[in-house]
């Protein structure tokens, strides 16, 4: 997979994307991240990527083409069809659903807004996926750009460790995922759970599952609607 972001940024994501699970599944070429600066593609001597809404109001807003011209121009670096994603608060929620989806794509192309957001303009002429990840308000979209990066990633094959990892995290099936114990067996009083120690995979599958599925109940019922 190949990702591409379009950033005013860059600097805020390069290291990101470079550490952890993210960062090893790009040395082992599992994907394929790059980021652009937009002002390259700015026209005017100032580098400027935004200006003033029209009808007035605080805030600068994104300019038609820059973004255009930049989006243009690196899907032009690659063969393989970009999907476009633009993250804004007006967004669709990301859910796991999404992230699977995404994840299967052969390239993904984020522009991260900032400022008072987009000419509208931008999201009509391009008409690229616009998501949100959650109801509150970022300074830009490089945050959420990590969040999408990671979250995608971590699906493509070869970038866990165990394959089944990703099987049984929260919100896989819609379920939160149930709660984990690691040595000592007991520590200040508090117990690990004697099934978990008694060798029968059968018994912890079980116990495993109904705990899921009761920590959903409690915290997120809405999943189990689903």
């Amino acid at each position: 997979m190949r990702i591409d972001v379009l950033t005013l940024f860059p600097e805020m994501l390069e290291p990101f994307c470079s550490a952890s699970i993210v960062g090893r599944a790009r040395k082992a070429g599992i994907v394929e991240i790059v980021c652009t600066q937009l002002r390259d593609f700015a026209t005017d001597k100032h580098k400027s990527v935004d200006d003033k809404p029209f009808g007035g109001g605080p805030g600068m807003v994104l300019m038609c083409g820059p973004v255009f011209d930049a989006v243009e121009h690196v899907e032009s670096l690659d063969p393989r069809p970009a999907t476009r994603i633009v993250l804004t608060p007006q967004g669709e929620t990301l859910t796991q659903r999404t992230v699977e989806s995404l994840a299967k794509k052969p390239r993904l192309l984020i522009v991260c807004g900032h400022y008072e957001g987009f000419d509208q303009r931008i999201l009509d002429g391009l008409r690229p996926m616009e998501i949100s990840i959650g109801d509150y308000v970022l300074s830009g979209g490089e945050p959420a750009a990590a969040v999408l990066i990671d979250a995608v990633v971590r699906l493509l094959p070869g970038a866990l460790g165990d394959r089944t990892s990703a099987d049984s995290e929260s919100f896989a099936g819609n379920l939160l995922e149930y709660p984990q114990y690691t040595r000592p067996r007991e520590f200040r009083g508090m117990c690990v759970p004697d099934v978990l120690l008694s060798g029968d995979h059968g018994r912890i599958a079980g116990w495993r599952r109904e705990q899921a599925e009761l920590r959903t109940k409690a915290r997120r019922p809405d999943l189990l609607e689903k």
